[in-house]
């Protein structure tokens, strides 16, 4: 259970996200049972935009990204790079940003905090500051409550190149006095996060850095093509290494980013949990194909066309699943929320058993609450490695169907599960308040108006 201090703060973030991307409101007010049919349309993954413009802090020569989403963590990051000295400005086609780096400087850990919020992004600008000054500021960070992210992995992954971190009362302060030099790293796990960092502080490092049990998702390839763009030398081996010669310089890049396949999955089970049919352009077969297979197998159907694919519920009862997540090319623990509320309407029992992160069910409750039948446990129910099996962390779920969901007050606990909230007040029969969504703003793009879009009935309120 949170806090009233956590209460407090979870609003507050939730309007400061909202507001940012423009959206008036915070409350949305849901009358549910109409199945959503429609199209939207995709723009670059939030998990690869928001690294590729730090990476353009690496580059001698402006930047230019395609697809950027207009969404609050784009927002806070353009906001950190322009107290940094980089020149930001939208292009000639909606979704274009300029970047330019030419006139990097260090900033004040005010500033820095006053953009960042609860943001984790500002790790991954230490290892191009040190490049291109010598010198990084990070202040305390946060992000959504889903489980342990620390950063000291980080902190020593950069010791690890020659960085000197000084921890400050207000935040961690270092510097490279002697440049930073290539390393051997070792990942516990396939940290997406960890990976990001290595290579963005790997490819100017003098040497060769030689990065085993790497994680390889789509988006981390993404941010390899950019780099490999700027002029970087980077070899990914089938064994999870991945090997950086470093160079002396980097250029700017040209680069239209990879679609979101996290909100492509969101809206599919949007589709199946709603008996609707929405064609979910920009979306790509080979990033999905571990998501497709599942959706298939809970009953749902799709059809690949080349500009996008058509995610529908065809008929009939849905299927039980047993889902376990992993890192790629497993199956993402981003896309187990939304498909949960699937699983509340398929006949019999479904286990999904989260791996990545241990705090992932939070958002059950609301759905307990509307009638959903779910218990969580602290087993590992299913025969996947686990983390969590020995730690206390309740990260496996049984879901028994189906049950009908109605109508009920929820807040949004974070960002994949209060899009979760938002489709099981679609799917529920009634009335439903979601309050928080401006935290959705965080990762998914004007999605009132992809709602309204597909049909959905509801009023956004203040």
């Amino acid at each position: 259970m949170s806090t009233p201090d956590e209460d407090a703060h979870n609003r507050e973030e939730a309007q400061n996200h909202g507001a940012a991307v423009g959206l008036r409101g915070d409350k949305i007010t849901i009358r549910g049972g109409i199945p959503l049919v429609g199209r939207i349309e995709l723009k670059g993954a939030k998990n690869l935009v928001t690294k590729a413009m730090v990476a353009a802090l690496l580059g001698e020569s402006p930047s230019v990204l395609k697809d950027v989403p207009n969404i609050s963590d784009v927002r806070i990051v353009r906001g950190l790079l322009e107290v940094h000295g980089v020149k930001v400005t939208d292009g000639d086609e909606p979704g274009d940003l300029i970047l330019d780096p030419v006139d990097v400087e260090s900033a004040h850990f005010a500033d820095i905090d006053a953009h960042a919020g609860s943001s984790r992004i500002p790790i991954l600008f230490c290892g191009p500051l040190l490049h291109r000054l010598g010198e990084a500021f990070i202040p305390d960070l946060g992000g959504c409550r889903i489980g342990d992210r620390p950063i000291d992995y980080h902190l020593e992954v950069l010791r690890t190149f020659g960085a000197v971190v000084e921890k400050l009362p207000n935040g961690i302060r270092m510097s490279a006095p002697n440049g930073l030099h290539g390393a051997k790293v070792e990942l516990p796990y396939p940290s997406v996060g960890a990976t990001e960092q290595v290579l963005l502080t790997a490819v100017r490092a003098d040497g060769i850095t030689e990065l085993k049990g790497a994680a390889i998702e789509p988006e981390i390839m993404d941010l390899i093509n950019i780099l490999q763009k700027m002029g970087a030398i980077i070899t990914v081996d089938t064994d999870r290494v991945i090997r950086i010669e470093g160079v002396e310089r980097l250029e700017g890049y040209q680069h239209r980013a990879l679609f979101d396949r996290n909100e492509a999955a969101s809206w599919a089970a949007a589709a199946l949990a709603t008996d609707g049919d929405i064609f979910v352009g920009g979306a790509r077969q080979a990033e999905m194909i571990t998501f497709l297979n599942v959706f298939r197998k809970v009953g749902g159907a799709f059809d690949i066309h080349d500009d996008g694919i058509r995610f529908y519920h065809p008929g009939g009862d849905l299927k039980p699943v047993i889902i376990e997540t992993d890192v790629h090319p497993g199956f993402m623990t981003d896309w187990q929320q939304p498909l949960v509320i699937a699983l509340t309407r398929a006949h019999g029992v479904s286990i999904v058993h989260e791996t990545v992160y241990e705090q992932r069910f939070g958002f059950v409750d609301a759905l307990i609450e509307m009638g959903a039948t779910i218990q969580i446990h602290k087993e590992c129910l299913g025969g996947h490695p686990c983390r969590f099996g020995q730690r206390n962390f309740n990260h496996s779920a049984v879901i028994t169907g189906p049950t009908k969901l109605h109508g009920a007050d929820i807040e949004v606990p974070d960002l994949r599960g209060g899009f979760s909230h938002l489709i099981a007040a679609l799917t529920a029969e009634g009335t439903s308040t979601v309050s928080n969504v401006g935290i959705i703003s965080r990762g998914y793009e004007n999605f009132i108006t992809k709602l309204q879009l597909l049909g959905a009935d509801f009023d956004l309120e203040g």
